[in-house]
């Protein structure tokens, strides 16, 4: 072998040594890309049952903390006492009473048919970034269409139950809120009433422990 052809055997050993080196990085590192990339393959699954079987709304601006539908401050003529949260799912609406005939008005997202409910009951628990535990009869009912819910989802944005909740008497229901505006003033869930997260936080911050609330139609 000449000195030309033990430079070249060189240099060829040389390029297969860092594209080995290359390849072993390559597979230390792809798990964590993996792992990362995981939470959005997940939300895209939970955005589908979220929806209700119904189509994807594709916008500029798929996610948003904001409602549709302006929070606005009312005459309301009913008389309940200060505090109470009266849910009207026909209207799609939440008012908080204020008092002094007044309310404040809000959007919400309300049980899809065959999960439409109405009765009183009152706040027993209010959380913050909730986790998510689907009952064993909706994960059974959502495997039946394909969709696979976890046991139990950590709480953050792209939790089902939003930035916040409040729970009523020892129902599965909730008031809780969402990231995906096109669901406020429809019917999509499956019992519990939506807000965007805006509207539940400031909900959340007037509504106490105990508060009445009244679900009609």
């Amino acid at each position: 072998m000449d000195l030309y052809d033990s430079m070249k055997a060189t240099k060829g050993n040389h390029v297969k040594s860092i594209l080995l080196r290359a390849a072993l990085a390559l597979a230390i590192l792809l798990p964590a890309g993996i792992a990362t990339t995981t939470p959005a393959l997940s939300e895209s699954g939970f955005a589908a049952f979220i929806r209700g079987g119904q189509p994807r709304v594709r916008t500029g601006h798929y996610r948003s903390d904001k409602s549709p539908i302006a929070r606005e401050k009312v005459r309301f003529s009913e008389n309940h006492p200060e505090g109470t949260i009266i849910i009207d799912t026909s209207e799609r609406r939440l008012y908080y009473v204020l008092g002094n005939g007044r309310a404040l008005k809000y959007g919400v997202g309300v049980g899809r048919d065959g999960f439409t409910w109405s009765g009183r009951n009152r706040i027993s628990r209010k959380a913050e970034w909730p986790g998510w535990t689907p009952p064993a009869t909706m994960r059974a009912r959502e495997a039946r269409k394909g969709r696979k819910l976890p046991a139990y989802m950590p709480g953050g944005p792209n939790n089902p139950l939003g930035a916040r909740a409040l729970y009523i008497g020892s129902t599965l229901y909730r008031i809780h809120g969402t990231n995906q505006p096109w669901t406020i003033g429809q019917a999509m869930s499956s019992g519990c009433i939506r807000m965007a997260n805006d509207d539940v936080v400031d909900l959340y911050q007037r509504a106490k422990i105990g508060s009445r609330v009244i679900v009609r139609h």
